[in-house]
């Protein structure tokens, strides 16, 4: 497998969750990082227009808006706050020229235990939404997640799974809907190989990049450098390659514990010395 490109590799904001918006823009331009996906949450305190201005000023490619979704709700209301939510998520994800919007879909509604039915709302919801984002350009990226966030971050949890909601809702594979691969999420499925030729290039809008530690001690914030864990994350590249995805490779890094604890800088430089080493 040949060394990753360099030129491919972009920063996904949460990483350095530590810094700003324009911290975090001013440091790729420091460490030389020419893809960024930026998190709504930043985006919103620094202002979309300034956000796109300074974007652009930098010459950053936006790899992705992070996040909509959060679909399934205890009832109607919950819902339709959950669709207007997503509706301004890609008009923000247009107005900073992102490549795509990520998709977190949400788990069982508070107190229910009706996992088919929260599956059912995503792809209701999703299925509300895709008009909007097919007339602003931003292909919604559905992100399954580990089993262990079934109940509360995303009931979709493997490839198969988003690979079936895209082939419901875009038959014709328009490029509209497709799948967020994040290694840490998907390197333990036993149909993984399948299911990324499956997606191929008309499906495949996202490559997240981190590693899983053993042990790991927390179910959402304990994610590890590239080269800490035991992930194969040459051969899930060779995978997504393989398939068609010609995109950036975006290292996603929630760590609580370790990484946020860090300099900003430290962090930058540590994440493209193992991207060129062990990714």
């Amino acid at each position: 497998m040949n060394a990753p490109d360099p030129e491919l590799l972009a920063l996904n904001t949460i990483t350095i969750k530590q810094s700003t918006l324009q911290q975090a823009i001013d440091g790729c331009a420091r460490h030389d990082i020419r893809g960024i996906t930026v998190w709504r949450d930043r985006l919103q305190e620094m202002g979309v227009p300034a956000a796109a201005s300074a974007l652009r000023a930098n010459g950053l490619t936006v790899t992705g808006l992070c996040r909509g979704g959060m679909f399934p709700a205890a009832d109607a209301a919950g819902r339709k706050a959950a669709h207007e939510d997503n509706l301004r998520a890609i008009d923000e994800a247009q107005a900073i020229g992102a490549a795509c919007l990520i998709l977190v879909v949400g788990g069982l509604p508070p107190g229910s235990k009706d996992l088919a039915g929260a599956r059912e709302q995503v792809r209701e919801g999703i299925a509300a939404m895709l008009p909007h984002a097919r007339e602003a350009h931003v292909p919604l990226a559905i992100e399954p997640l580990h089993p262990m966030q079934c109940a509360d971050r995303a009931c979709i949890n493997t490839l198969g799974q988003a690979l079936d909601v895209c082939d419901a809702l875009d038959p014709q594979r328009t490029g509209a809907l497709g799948v967020a691969v994040d290694v840490y999420h998907v390197w333990w499925d036993p149909d993984l190989d399948a299911q990324i030729a499956r997606a191929g290039k008309d499906r495949l809008l996202a490559h997240h990049l981190c590693d899983w530690l053993v042990p790991t001690t927390d179910l959402a914030f304990d994610r590890g450098m590239m080269g800490d864990g035991i992930i194969d994350l040459p051969r899930i590249r060779a995978l997504v390659q393989g398939a068609g995805y010609a995109g950036f490779s975006e290292v996603e890094i929630f760590s609580a514990r370790d990484w946020w604890q860090r300099e900003a800088d430290s962090v930058l430089s540590m994440m493209k010395e193992r991207y060129a080493a062990c990714c």
